[in-house]
């Protein structure tokens, strides 16, 4: 899968106090990079607690369910969009339909 938004992976562990996610987040990156994902059954394979919603927007859990990870999803074209990356209380802040 090509990532689109790698920059704000990186912004958000290099925030103060989010250092813990650098790892974790540098892993999905690899794993998803890798991937060819056609369908949400393949992402569901691969990470078993990711939550699907709306407009194939998939909700990955980073660092052991500490920082929620938001990203839109274009199996034909084989593509992943990053729109989100915030801790739980930060999530329950935004629609995930609408960012």
């Amino acid at each position: 899968m090509r990532i689109i938004a790698r920059k704000m992976l990186r912004d958000h562990w290099q925030r103060a106090g989010r250092a813990d996610s650098e790892q974790p987040l540098k892993a999905w990156f690899a794993e998803a990079s890798s991937a060819q994902w056609k369908k949400p059954a393949d992402i569901k394979r691969d990470y078993r607690n990711a939550s699907f919603v709306a407009d194939n927007r998939v909700v990955f859990n980073i660092a052991g369910n500490k920082y929620r990870l938001v990203v839109h999803v274009n199996y034909r074209l084989g593509i992943v969009l990053t729109k989100f990356i915030g801790t739980h209380r930060e999530y329950e802040n935004i629609d995930v339909t609408k960012i």
